[in-house]
């Protein structure tokens, strides 16, 4: 697993990176200059507007399990990631999770996308 984003400048500097929107969540991701950690971390960001505790913890455990899963293929070192909870990842499968994060991944990192032509 990727290490923890735990300061509020650390979420601002990535809040200012590529962004992928999602049904369940926003992801936004931001390279840094490598320290002496240089591995990857995330955060997660769950609003009071998504529902009371209960349901915002719910949605925590469901987001953190799919970064578990899929952080080691898709996570890339010197990135920070701040996942950003929608009240639709409440409802959302385990497995359509898990293909939108997986997606938005390849968004923010610009895979598999064609690149746009000039104007």
């Amino acid at each position: 697993m990727a290490g923890k984003l735990r300061r509020r400048a650390e979420f601002l500097h990535a809040q200012a990176g590529r962004k992928a929107v999602r049904p369940g969540f926003i992801l936004r991701a931001r390279q840094r200059r490598m320290g002496p950690d240089g591995g990857a971390r995330a955060g997660l960001t769950v609003s009071r507007k998504v529902g009371g505790a209960v349901q915002r913890n719910r949605i925590k455990r469901r987001l953190r399990e799919v970064l578990r899963a899929i952080a080691p293929e898709r996570m890339r070192d010197g990135f920070d990631y701040v996942v950003i909870a929608r009240s639709h990842a409440l409802t959302q499968t385990f497995a359509s999770l898990t293909r939108d994060m997986e997606s938005a991944f390849a968004a923010v990192h610009g895979e598999g996308r064609s690149p746009r032509p000039n104007r």
